[in-house]
């Protein structure tokens, strides 16, 4: 199993998650699952850490499942270990839960296709180049989409062009994906990464406990809620944030034009 299909760095407040598979345009492989599954934690774990940016090494951002290595006799003895510790790895890794509270950026260049466009719906700021191809093409291959798409596409897209996706497996442009709302922000090629950091950057300037609160409502309070049972959530999660100093410190700092020094408290 080799690790470094994962690359974890820092870079500041950020943790930037690189797929490291550019030869095999970043085909998922157990190793790099058991690297994501690992860097998730850490961002959940280290209060140090803002935000993070999942990206993938050179032109491509992932292609998916790496169908070479899916047949019977395909086996990973060491991961198989680490699955018997955390028989959901592989999902969590995917982002298919237990997803961190922090904020995920993605930054996109080139395909994300099958796996790679269900790891971006796990995501919750999407950043693409304007070359970024996207798809879920397990039914061309006689395969299913484990990873979520059949769920949370339609809640993402509009429905008939989800339902499109999924059915037919066709590939969607960057500007397609931009206009149905499936990513955020278009950028010159090679730029997605560059466009990611200061996303990221614009967060880790802001009230930590603000963030917090925030994360736990976009990752709590989904469709399932009525209205009136997702604003008493709401007054529930974000009315304590007003009673911190961070609360009086941005105020204070608005009307002496300055900076806020937010200390998460």
């Amino acid at each position: 199993m080799n690790t470094d299909h994962c690359l974890v760095e820092r870079d500041g407040s950020i943790l930037v998650v690189t797929l490291n598979r550019p030869e095999a345009k970043n085909a998922l492989s157990p190793g790099m699952l058991l690297g994501m599954y690992r860097a998730w934690r850490e961002l959940d774990a280290d209060d140090s850490l803002r935000a993070a940016i999942l990206t993938g090494k050179g032109d491509v951002f992932c292609a998916g499942a790496d169908l070479k290595t899916m047949g019977p006799n395909q086996r990973d003895d060491e991961f198989q270990e680490f699955m018997k510790e955390v028989p959901d790895l592989h999902w969590q890794a995917l982002l298919r839960h237990n997803r961190p509270m922090k904020p995920l950026i993605a930054a996109v260049e080139g395909f994300a296709v099958a796996g790679g466009t269900e790891i971006l719906q796990g995501t919750d700021i999407r950043v693409a180049a304007e070359d970024a191809t996207f798809g879920i093409t397990e039914a061309k291959r006689g395969l299913f989409p484990l990873g979520g798409s059949s769920v949370r596409l339609r809640r993402q897209i509009p429905y008939t062009i989800a339902a499109e996706l999924l059915l037919t497996g066709r590939n969607m442009s960057a500007q397609e994906a931009l206009d149905f709302g499936l990513i955020g922000r278009v950028v010159p090629k090679g730029q997605a990464l560059a466009e990611a950091k200061k996303v990221a950057a614009e967060i880790c300037e802001t009230g930590p406990l603000s963030i917090k609160a925030l994360m736990q409502m976009l990752r709590e309070v989904d469709g399932s809620y009525s209205e009136a049972a997702a604003l008493e959530r709401e007054l529930e999660i974000g009315q304590p944030v007003f009673a911190t100093k961070d609360a009086r410190e941005g105020p204070r700092a608005f009307a002496e034009k300055r900076k806020p020094v937010f200390t998460g408290e």
